[in-house]
Formats: C-alpha cells, structure tokens, sequence
C-alpha cells in the first residue's frame, strides 16, 4: 500500500473525543447523552431517547450530525432541535429541544480510578477495544467496545474514566420521566447499550468508514 492509499484509509477513520451518560428513568424511558469536544463536526452534544414502549428518538443539533448519527444507528424518529450541555462540579444540565435533563455524578469507584489510567493513545487503539472486550462484558454487561453498526460501518470504543450518576431529573414534552432507575432494557440504537448502572463515562469513540 502507498503513502496516499495509507491517508485515504486514515480518512475514513473519524473519531469523537468526550462524554457518554447513560441512565434510565422510573418511567421506563432510558437516556443516553454524547457531549463530544473534539469530532469531525467540532464540539456538538446529541441525545438519544428510548421510551418505554420502545419508540427510538434521535435530537441532535445540525442535520449534518443528524445525518451521521443517523446513518450510523437506528431510530424511529430523527429531530434537529438545539443541544445545549453545561457542566458545573458533579452537575450536568442538558436542554435538548423538548428535554430538560438535570444530573449529579458520584465519586469515582475502583473501575473508573483504573481508567483514568489509561494513556489517550492507548483508548484510541482497535487493538485496545478488542482486549478489553471480553472484560467489559462481564463488569458491565449491555456494554461493548467494539462491533458493526449501519452502512457497512465499524466502531470501537475506549474509556478513560467512568463515574457513577446518582441523582437524575428528567422531562420531556413537559412529561415527568421520574427519578433514577437502571437502564432497564437495554437501549437498542446500536451494537450494544450503556452500562445497566446509571454512568458517565469519559472516552474515544472510533467510526469506520465502509470496509477497510
């Protein structure tokens, strides 16, 4: 392979640095927010809902990562609506069209002190995901790090840092979701789900482009 056949296969890599929170609600609608600092699209949040009865939802905030995101998972709807994140101490707010999300993380457990530890070049390596695989699956079962989502695409994950999410408030086209609950059944947008215990979790997401 030459030197231009190498950067075209590096191009078809895009990568996603920021945050995943995954939590469920009493009122069996399960949430999952990726607040991404450094992607192919800039810094953009997106959220993706799944209600009780199953409907998938997808709000994110410009259709080019409606699109994406789109064409990578499976909804049932798609909504560009305005994303807006803030953080403060262990508080997270999310306002994501018709959502308001209010969220308080706990201190980290031994899990997430050992990822914490784990070099960024390291959490961006296929090679990684594939190792941790196995053992990701039985400390946090739902979860996956690596697998094959829509179009042809590849993707694999590795975390830097996971903190437990203790207190949610959560509504949704002025709906009460209700408090905290696991995320009970697993959310069905791609390959695999969020861990089962309400988590945010630090780390690099890698989406494959087509067959390499």
């Amino acid at each position: 392979m030459n030197r231009g056949d190498t950067s075209a296969v590096r191009r078809r890599r895009l990568r996603f640095e920021g945050w995943i929170a995954g939590t469920g609600t009493s009122s069996g609608t399960r949430v999952v927010l990726g607040h991404w600092q450094r992607s192919p699209f800039g810094a953009f949040s997106d959220v993706m809902l799944e209600r009780a009865d199953g409907e998938r939802l997808l709000l994110a905030p410009t259709q080019e990562t409606a699109d994406f995101i789109g064409a990578t998972y499976v909804f049932d709807t798609v909504r560009v609506v305005p994303v807006h994140v803030g953080a403060a101490a262990h508080t997270w707010t999310v306002t994501a069209g018709s959502l308001q999300l209010r969220f308080v993380t706990g201190r980290r457990g031994p899990l997430g002190l050992l990822l914490r530890a784990v070099p960024g070049a390291l959490a961006r390596s296929s090679a990684w995901s594939t190792l941790t695989e196995w053992p990701a699956r039985l400390v946090l079962p739902g979860v996956r790090t690596r697998g094959r989502a829509r179009a042809g695409r590849r993707e694999w994950y590795g975390a830097r840092d996971l903190r437990p999410i203790r207190l949610v408030s959560a509504f949704f086209e002025g709906v009460d979701l209700g408090v905290t609950a696991p995320v009970e059944p697993p959310v069905r947008f791609g390959f695999g789900s969020v861990p089962r215990q309400p988590a945010l979790t630090r780390l690099t997401t890698t989406v494959a482009l087509g067959r390499e």
